[in-house]
């Protein structure tokens, strides 16, 4: 695993912020980090036509900049050195992905959305934009690591979730559990009985897992679990058991790929990070 020691926060000043610089804390001091960045962007081009006149003896940047400041001073427990970055720009993707760049930023933390009104801060499009690990918090997410999902599709782009998964286990005890999701496919299903088809594909997914572990070379202690995927999409799937599992984290890899399972292509990942997720969901680029 790449060493992580630089984190970048994106804070748009919604409900889904404390969580979000509570979770910082928490992973800042889990990873033993150099520096935490707390960044906002100010759309002023969404509300000077609007409020031009109000805001002209405004100065917004300094404004939001205490603001952001007081609430990070407030919610920031952990010792590590952070900074809260105010800046404006028209497209807030291109932003977090300047300052990923410029400041070598090795992990950033967005805010899961997809229940919370914000600004939009944060998409889809930066799965595709940057190239540091990303972790999608949810707003009632609680700053605990103690049982976590690894998801792989035994290829050799899922080993790099096996070292993080490796790396947090060692920093928090957490358990670690291996899980795929496969589907059967659909052109085979008319023609062999399920249970016949399960079984069989199972017992070559635990042949798969058992080689690859292996190759990974995992040195923490690890559990297994294969997911039939049939009645419902492989994202919905894994989002379901992972909430009944009551799962702190859930690990994937940006891409991947497999016969019987698209778990870690990047389709089904950003199906991942899009969803009502209840969990932080870890991308690993």
């Amino acid at each position: 695993m790449t060493e992580i020691k630089n984190i970048l926060v994106a804070l748009d000043l919604s409900d889904i912020d404390n969580a979000l610089i509570e979770y910082a804390s928490f992973i800042a001091d889990t990873l033993k980090v150099k520096k935490v960045y707390f960044v906002h962007n100010i759309k002023k081009y969404e509300i000077s036509e609007l409020f031009e006149e109000q805001l002209k003896d405004i100065n917004l940047d300094e404004i939001i900049g205490d603001e952001l400041n007081e609430k990070v001073e407030e919610k920031f427990k952990s010792s590590v050195e952070w900074e809260v970055l105010i800046s404006e720009d028209p497209y807030s993707e291109s932003l977090i992905n300047y300052i990923v760049n410029k400041y070598e930023v090795q992990l950033a933390l967005i805010g899961n959305k997809n229940k919370v009104k914000g600004t939009g801060v944060v998409s889809g499009k930066l799965l595709r934009l940057l190239k540091c690990n990303i972790l999608s918090i949810p707003k009632n997410a609680k700053p605990v690591i103690s049982n976590i999902w690894a998801g792989t599709d035994f290829s050799s782009a899922s080993n790099k979730v096996f070292e993080v998964a490796e790396s947090l286990q060692k920093s928090t005890a957490a358990k670690v559990k291996a899980v795929h999701v496969y589907n059967v496919p659909l052109q085979f299903s008319p023609y062999i009985p399920k249970e016949h088809l399960d079984t069989k594909i199972e017992n070559h997914l635990k042949e798969k897992y058992e080689k690859f572990i292996k190759k990974v070379g995992y040195k923490g202690e690890l559990t297994t679990e294969i997911i039939p995927g049939r009645d419902s999409g492989v994202a919905e799937k894994l989002r379901a058991k992972a909430a009944a599992a009551k799962v702190d984290l859930i690990i994937v890899g940006d891409k991947g790929r497999n016969t019987f399972s698209s778990l870690l292509v990047g389709s089904v990942t950003e199906e991942l990070f899009n969803q009502d997720l209840e969990v932080p969901l870890w991308i690993v680029k």
